[in-house]
């Protein structure tokens, strides 16, 4: 390998260095280069004591890294002459030391530069020129960190011997207790006395071999501040800047010569003995009724015990808050909500708030008490679980160890309950959209004509035209087009549902199981659709058996449907009966009104018939008449019809219509025999209480109906409102429905016939061309009307009959008919008039469910958060009942700062042996802990259960 060598001109003071030219040599024989290593020629001319100069020398290649080293070594202090570049050579003085400065001085702490040296700080190369300067000065070297109490022992190579006034190695070793980079707690150091060095390298301050600081003892104390200037003031972050606690010595290391040691054990750390002066407690262990923190504290667990304990009286009563939360009311749907869970959440906070100082207080005194158990690790994270319940998966160890305990199980409860708090409050007390339950409340609605009163409904009907313009058919017109367009739209529902039914193949020949009838109420933002019942329904076949005949096989349908009462509609609208509407709740409000009133009812009676059985119902075959009948477009005027009282003659079928004096009831009479696919209507009989159809089927076989209306007992009508629109429906022939109107009114007698209906009728076919006949019109309905007459007498599954199809036209008469009209089965105003000019208001019985903002569960299992509500509230009453027992509180060393401040000032323990790093674990969970005072020190400290603390 590569050789170095040295040329010596009387520079005696470093003969005593030789030995560090070995490892040098030693480092040369090992540097792996291709180039030679420079000679070094030093100039030979006398020497001064107190300086020292050199000729300037020219280093290449690893030369200079040998310089380098032997200047760190030998604690040379460099300076830079400018500043290096890449193509200038770096000019540094290079000192002698003067050896007459190294006598013995009186015992007086050097003071320490405020520079050392750091070659590390610049860079040298195979350009680096060396001068030996008289005027060199000593560089800014980067400030040495210290940990706080501790310094790092100086290393040194055990080659090394005693030089510069320092003792024997012997007493040396023992000194420093060590070599290499080492830690130790050093006990204050005594100040040096004549002749004696501390530690190796450290000339008098006034000598130009300066040591590094970190080399020497530093003064009694230490202060820190923060450095402003870091790269003027050094690499870290804080510096040396006064005294420090005289217990401890700075720690320091010089990490250059790192690679020269050979051993390099690192003593552990020996004691951690407490250190004077004792942490003597500034306030008081209690805090009497009259600190603030026992006033707050009382007071969040007043407040948490109260509005919990209305929170579960709330959840159990379920109030409703009707006009309370609307739109338009004291509190609007979203504001309550809001308010509902900032109430919930402030519980919460405050029960968490009160629990866990009730936990600190409970512990805290357990672990005070001479005579207790004391307190665990575990049993100190209960802390933890309530404030943050998370911790119950992540630290389960301490849910196993302390989670069995009355205090472990008590803490457990809470912070599930804690967590589960504003679920439950949400569930079981926010107000919420739900539907309440049946109210027995009388409503009231508006009463202003009879029933069927033809006067009444052409007064209401919408029409741009007036009386004064048309004073005699205004209204009939008006009211022809309301028929026709209510009844056409019906009728068109009705037989859409009949073509489901076919396509699925569910139809039936029975008519409970049939399409029910439609209808249709207000036909605008608020449509209502309207669904009745078949009712009084029987066997088509046996009762077309008891009026056949042995020569002909009469086929007969009675069919009877019933409508709802209209005039519950705006009885449910009226601000008298105090309902909120869908629209007050931004359209989510619901309500079911379920009325005790009669329900109108519309019969149809349909029998097949022989030309010679209507023979004494149809004019033209009439003797007299021979067999026609001139200017039939005003019949019945003008043509020699007997009047009444007379019944006429008698007809085959006067038992099944009820025709004859036995009755009460005169037959009909037709213009004339209709053509096949017409129909000719008979609606102008006096003292009439029915209308009456003919039509010709295809075959040529007739079919007479017989419509009449009367209000039924036996239904009462419901009514459900909601934004999208509302529906009413029958609720007819149930026993067990306590709100039939037959149940209301004992004396009410079913099936009265309202002979005011035919004149609405009489309109209402008139409307429909169902007289279109009487002239082969030939109207689309009825040809349609003629196309259902049944041909056996059996119901047809897969098609309508023509009972059916007239009483599902003539549903929108029942409702016409019935709005406006009494809630009871007579009229009760004067009989001089069917309608009266100002509405008055009557009563009925009814049950009223809402849909409106209350508070309860919406489901049976959310019950179970009871349980929630109801455990928060009994804690909230113990702990405050515990609060107004005890004479105020005392610190709570479960807090963390407490807790901390604590266990920094208290003796290290053996039972935690390895939880410094990891954390505790195992049995040092469950170990107790108390917590003891120093009387004569008044100083606090935390100490496992075994053992005396040891105290010095």
């Amino acid at each position: 390998g590569a050789s170095f060598s040295f040329t010596i001109y009387d520079i005696r003071p470093l003969k005593r260095r030789l030995d560090a030219l070995v490892q040098i040599q030693y480092a040369a024989t090992h540097h792996h280069s291709s180039e030679p290593v420079a000679q070094i020629p030093v100039s030979s001319r006398p020497q001064q004591p107190s300086s020292a100069t050199a000729d300037p020398l020219q280093l290449s290649g690893p030369a200079s890294f040998f310089l380098h080293h032997f200047i760190r070594l030998y604690d040379l202090s460099v300076l830079p002459q400018r500043s290096p570049s890449p193509t200038t050579p770096l000019s540094i003085a290079l000192l002698q030391p003067n050896m007459s400065n190294l006598a013995p001085k009186p015992s007086v702490s050097p003071p320490i530069p405020n520079e050392t040296s750091n070659l590390s700080d610049y860079t040298v190369d195979s350009n680096t020129t060396f001068y030996d300067t008289p005027n060199s000065v000593p560089t800014p070297g980067s400030p040495v960190h210290h940990r706080v109490g501790y310094r790092r022992v100086a290393s040194f190579n055990d080659q090394e011997t005693a030089y510069h006034g320092l003792e024997d190695p012997g007493k040396r070793a023992a000194t420093i207790q060590g070599q290499g980079l080492g830690i130790k707690n050093l006990k204050p150091l005594p100040a040096s006395s004549p002749g004696e060095s501390i530690l190796f390298g450290s000339p008098p301050s006034n000598s130009a071999l300066l040591s590094p600081p970190f080399a020497r003892s530093p003064p009694s104390q230490t202060s820190y501040r923060q450095i402003e200037d870091p790269i003027r003031e050094g690499h870290g972050d804080w510096q040396d800047d006064g005294p420090a606690t005289e217990n401890y010595q700075p720690f320091t290391a010089d990490l250059e010569t790192e690679s020269l040691r050979k051993n390099t054990r690192v003593p552990t750390v020996q004691s951690f003995e407490p250190q004077e002066p004792w942490c003597k407690t500034k306030r008081k262990l209690h805090h009497g009724k009259g600190n603030w923190l026992a006033i707050s504290v009382l007071a969040l667990s007043v407040y948490s015990t109260l509005l919990s304990g209305l929170w579960l009286g709330v959840g159990i009563a379920k109030p409703r808050f009707g006009h309370r939360i609307t739109n338009n009311g004291s509190l609007p749907p979203a504001t309550a909500s809001l308010v509902s869970a900032a109430i919930a959440k402030t519980i919460e906070l405050s029960f968490v708030t009160v629990f866990v100082t009730f936990l600190g207080q409970v512990l805290s005194r357990r672990a005070l008490v001479k005579k207790s158990k004391g307190i665990t690790i575990a049993e100190m994270s209960f802390r933890s679980w309530i404030m943050q319940p998370g911790t119950l998966i992540t630290h389960w160890e301490t849910v196993r160890y302390a989670a069995l305990t009355f205090l472990g199980l008590i803490s457990l409860l809470c912070a599930v309950t804690a967590m589960l708090y504003t679920t439950a409050s949400d569930a079981l007390v926010a107000p919420k959209l739900k539907m309440g339950a049946l109210e027995q409340k009388m409503l009231y609605g508006k009463v202003a004509s009879d029933f069927a009163s033809n006067t009444y409904i052409k007064s209401k009907c919408k029409t741009p035209i007036s009386e004064d313009v048309d004073l005699e058919h205004s209204g009939s017109t008006c009211v022809a087009l309301e028929h026709n367009g209510q009844a056409y739209h019906n009728y068109m529902q009705y037989l859409s549902n009949w073509t489901t039914s076919r396509a699925r193949g569910i139809g039936s020949d029975q008519l409970s199981q049939r399409p029910i009838p439609l209808g249709m109420l207000y036909d605008n933002t608020t449509t209502t659709t309207i669904e009745g019942s078949w009712i009084h329904m029987e066997n088509m076949t046996e009762t077309s058996q008891r009026y056949s005949l042995d020569d002909y096989q009469r086929i007969v349908m009675n069919v009877t449907m019933a409508m709802p009462h209209a005039g519950v509609f705006g009885a449910t609208r009226d601000p008298i009966n105090n309902i909120m509407q869908p629209q007050d709740l931004n359209g989510l409000g619901e309500y079911i009104v379920e009325a005790s009133v009669p329900s109108p009812v519309t019969n149809v009676l349909c029998a097949t018939m022989r030309k010679e059985d209507l023979a004494p119902m149809v004019y033209t075959d009439w003797p007299g008449s021979n067999g026609t009948a001139s200017n039939l477009t005003g019949w019945p005027s003008g043509f020699d019809i007997p009047l009444w009282p007379s019944y006429m003659n008698s007809t085959p079928v006067d038992d099944l219509f009820e025709f004859g004096e036995k009755y009460n009831r005169r037959h009909p009479v037709f213009s004339k025999y209709p053509i096949e696919y017409n129909t000719v209507l008979n609606h102008s009989g006096w003292f009439t209480d029915s209308i009456y159809i003919l039509a010709t089927a295809e075959t040529g076989g007739f079919a007479m109906c017989a419509m009449k209306a009367s209000l039924t007992t036996n239904c009462s009508t419901q009514y459900r409102a909601s934004l999208s629109g509302g529906s009413m429906n029958t609720h007819c022939e149930d026993r067990e429905n306590s709100l039939a109107y037959g149940k209301s009114y004992d004396n009410a007698t079913d099936g009265v016939i309202k002979k005011d209906w035919s004149a609405v009728a009489a309109d209402w076919a008139q409307a429909l061309s169902l007289n279109a006949g009487i002239t082969d019109g030939a109207a689309s309905n009825a040809r349609l009307l003629s196309q259902l007459i049944p041909t056996s007498q059996a119901l047809d599954p897969s098609l309508p009959s023509i009972a059916e199809a007239l009483a599902v036209l003539s549903g929108s008469t029942l409702l016409l008919s019935s709005r406006d009209t009494p809630f009871i089965h007579f009229w009760n105003y004067s009989t001089t008039v069917s309608f009266l000019e100002e509405p008055q208001y009557q009563a009925f019985p009814a049950t009223l469910q809402t849909r409106d903002y209350a508070s309860g569960g919406t489901a049976k299992w959310q019950g179970i958060f009871y349980v929630v509500l109801f455990l928060i509230f009994a804690t909230n009453v113990f702990c405050l009942i515990y609060f107004c027992v005890r004479h105020g509180l005392v610190t709570d060393f479960i807090e963390p700062q407490n807790l901390f401040t604590l266990s920094l000032n208290s003796p290290p323990s053996q039972a935690m042996d390895g939880a410094c790093g990891g954390g505790p674990e195992g049995d040092q969970l469950i170990m107790n802990w108390h917590i003891k005072m120093d009387q004569e020190r008044e100083h606090f400290y935390i100490q496992n259960g075994i053992g005396p603390p040891r105290i010095t």
